[in-house]
């Protein structure tokens, strides 16, 4: 089983209509057409939605992602209209509210990987690839490869697996100019960010990107992708502290953990392979947690989180 385990009623405000509760975020039209979008607290592990907010980790999301669209403005378009509350919004929604460009979604999950871990690594053990992508022997786990490569996933529902595909099956669904396109520009966007990311002694081992296509390109052979939802935060990517890197085993990372390593020890009482869903978070993973999210935005932008 996996899901939410208690799925949120939308918060209802005048001239907005609900469109979609996922994981993260709240999705609403406002009347002129535009998607307005709200990062909760919540948090999710191994497929659920778990009944315990992080305090901030919402407005840290937002807040990254912006800093980020802004360096990544020359390589790729982006879908951020403006931050402002709509009217009749809940004070809360103050620093996690982002008013977006209507785009037709590419149904792929974009993902680019410098290092080899996660799903990337288990699929290398078995057959030396990387959605089918051969990669040299020798191979471990947190191995830097050759260069990066773009290994594509289906998107998948609340409580569901995202699986990994090849490009050819990417290039299948959408066309062969729409998958080189965003194989370029995922490539170029990852490329970009791995640099700034060095440089405040942080590895970008790996990040996920969403694409869609304005509406009024539609059926334009030269129609340029537009960058959406986040970009290059903790619960998109994986970040490494660089001065501990060291292949071989898992690397300490800037995410939710210790929210994985708490769920799958004794202390939890969480049986994985189950069918009840994780229990509350204790406090000191909630703290630990968030602590996480935000030292990763204050190294990464240079600012203190307020």
């Amino acid at each position: 089983m996996s899901g939410f385990v208690e799925k949120p009623e939308p918060v209802e405000v005048p001239g907005l209509q609900h469109l979609h509760t996922g994981k993260v975020r709240d999705l609403y039209r406002n009347e002129r057409g535009e998607l307005v979008m709200v990062a909760s607290d919540r948090i999710s592990a191994y497929d659920w939605v778990l009944p315990t907010e992080i305090p901030e980790k919402g407005k840290i999301l937002t807040q990254l992602s912006l800093w980020w669209f802004d360096l990544l403005a020359d390589l790729v378009p982006n879908h951020v209209l403006s931050t402002e509350l709509p009217p009749g919004a809940p004070a809360d929604w103050e620093g996690r509210t982002l008013v977006c460009r209507s785009l037709r979604m590419v149904p792929v999950e974009c993902v680019a990987r410098g290092y080899l871990t996660g799903s990337g690594l288990a699929e290398y053990r078995e057959t030396r690839t990387v959605c089918g992508i051969a990669l040299p022997e020798g191979l471990t786990d947190g191995s830097e490869l050759p260069s990066p490569i773009f290994t594509p996933a289906t998107k998948a529902e609340v409580g569901e697996h995202d699986e990994n595909v090849a490009y050819e099956e990417v290039a299948h669904r959408i066309g062969a100019e729409p998958a080189a396109q965003l194989r370029q520009a995922t490539l170029a966007v990852y490329n970009r960010a791995r640099e700034i990311a060095s440089a405040r002694g942080i590895i970008l081992a790996d990040t996920k990107f969403e694409f869609g296509y304005a509406e009024a390109t539609l059926g334009v052979e030269s129609a340029e992708p537009v960058l959406a939802d986040e970009v290059l935060t903790p619960d998109s990517s994986r970040f490494w502290p660089a001065d501990q890197w060291e292949p071989g085993h898992a690397q300490p990372s800037f995410d939710k953990q210790y929210v994985r390593d708490w769920l799958t020890s004794p202390a939890s009482g969480w049986d994985r392979a189950g069918e009840q869903p994780p229990p509350p978070l204790p406090a000191e993973v909630v703290e630990r947690t968030r602590a996480k999210y935000a030292e990763a935005y204050e190294l990464l932008t240079g600012t203190g989180w307020k």
